[in-house]
């Protein structure tokens, strides 16, 4: 796996990092995404054919947004210039916009704008940008860690397509730890880098999809290991552990493994069962279960299990949330805690599962035609707000599908009082 990175060594920075030495300069260097980059994709030829547009990556931190646009300059014959955010404003926008101008009228040469975490820009930021977009001064290229739908001007969204980048696969992260590897076999001083497999899993369980993440951390691991000899590092579960911050979840081996742990935990909750549900909490964090994880399943348990019957408990398990990443462990504890009891001792209801008898009948019947009092400017609608003090005999589902039910609600708490009013 000798690529150009590899013979390049001594041209490099010592202290430049591991993760921005490896990042890839090729497309087919790069791992991931799979989805928007495979062959015949509309992304993978609009680089190889320099005809990159305008657009948007969106994703969680290290999946390869920033890669994806050094990838993009090293394919393209236009300028790429970088701003960031967070650190650059309406001034050095427009000089990077009267900079291109100049370019273009100079050298008929374009340039490619690219800010990572537009998502910081403001309002008038983002509008800035519009006009050189529009008369195509610029190509933009936009990072974000955030929904861009709910970040990005709805004007600046219309002139770009939206690309959204998902963390690696744990293929695609075993790639990673193999190039690293392989890139310090390579150096001058080369070294033989050694790893368990125990702590492989270990380090790409932990690196949540995220290549920065495990580069960084195979990094720490190395630097801080000592060598058996002059050149062989050996990587063990112990070192993984401390290099990216997470402890290995120590269930007992000849006793209930993760998922009947989390399962007989969602159970509790969903049998109303507080004493059990804190017995399977307990037994969670003392085997060392990422306490993010637990909350997930309880936001899928707060709208799965609970449901209408307590609007408020999706809402009391996100405060939670909010909470524990404030305080951290030990303290965070009491936030993960209230949540878990909350939902224990909830009313229950199920009803929010009627969405898929929704899209199951959507799969029988194929041809839906909407009732034409429902339809766009339809002048035979009849406007609820107008018969407030009268029934109101009006058909919303299409004819065929009329007085089927979808939704069951209940005979619990705030759904079992909003349904009986209904009636």
């Amino acid at each position: 796996m000798q690529s150009e990175i590899f013979n390049q060594n001594s041209n490099l920075k010592f202290n430049m990092p591991l993760a921005e030495i490896l990042r890839p300069k090729k497309i087919e260097d790069f791992y991931g995404q799979q989805k928007i980059l495979d062959k015949n994709s509309l992304l993978r030829n609009a680089i190889i054919s320099d005809k990159v547009g305008n657009i948007i990556f969106s994703g969680p931190p290290g999946v390869g947004k920033t890669t994806l646009v050094e990838i993009i300059s090293f394919y393209t014959t236009a300028t790429l210039v970088k701003l960031n955010a967070v650190l650059s404003g309406i001034k050095e926008l427009r000089y990077e916009i009267s900079l291109a101008e100049t370019r273009w009228i100079k050298s008929k040469r374009k340039t490619i704008l690219f800010i990572d975490e537009v998502h910081r820009f403001t309002s008038a930021q983002q509008d800035a940008l519009l006009p050189s977009i529009e008369n195509g001064t610029v190509t933009f290229i936009g990072a974000t860690t955030e929904s861009p739908y709910f970040a990005v001007n709805k004007a600046l969204l219309s002139r770009s397509r939206v690309f959204k980048l998902l963390p690696l696969s744990e293929a695609d992260l075993n790639k990673i730890v193999d190039k690293v590897i392989d890139y310090y076999s390579f150096l001058e001083d080369s070294k033989n880098i050694l790893i368990t497999q125990e702590a492989r899993k270990h380090l790409i369980q932990f690196s949540s999809g995220d290549a920065r993440n495990l580069i960084n951390a195979l990094e720490l691991a190395v630097s801080v290991t000592p060598s058996a000899n002059s050149n062989e590092i050996t990587i063990d579960l112990t070192v993984a552990e401390d290099s990216i911050q997470n402890k290995k979840i120590n269930y007992d081996k000849n006793g209930p493994s993760h998922f009947d742990v989390i399962s007989a935990f969602i159970k509790s909750i969903r049998g109303s069962d507080p004493n059990a549900t804190l017995y399977w909490l307990a037994y969670m964090i003392k085997a060392g279960e990422d306490p993010l994880y637990i909350f997930r399943r309880l936001m899928i348990s707060a709208s799965e299990d609970v449901g209408l019957a307590d609007p408020n408990a999706i809402i009391i398990v996100n405060a939670c949330s909010t909470s524990f990443d404030r305080l951290g462990l030990p303290e965070g504890l009491h936030a993960l805690t209230q949540a878990s009891l909350y939902l224990a001792l909830a009313s229950k209801s199920n009803s929010t599962k009627g969405i898929f008898k929704a899209l199951d009948k959507l799969k029988d019947n194929n041809v839906i035609t909407v009732p034409e009092h429902l339809r766009n400017n339809s002048s035979s609608y009849k406007n609820p707000h107008d018969y407030l003090e009268s029934i109101l005999d009006q058909s919303y589902l299409p004819h065929n599908l009329n007085n089927y039910n979808f939704w069951n609600p209940s005979d619990h708490g705030w759904e079992k009082n909003k349904y009986e009013q209904k009636k």
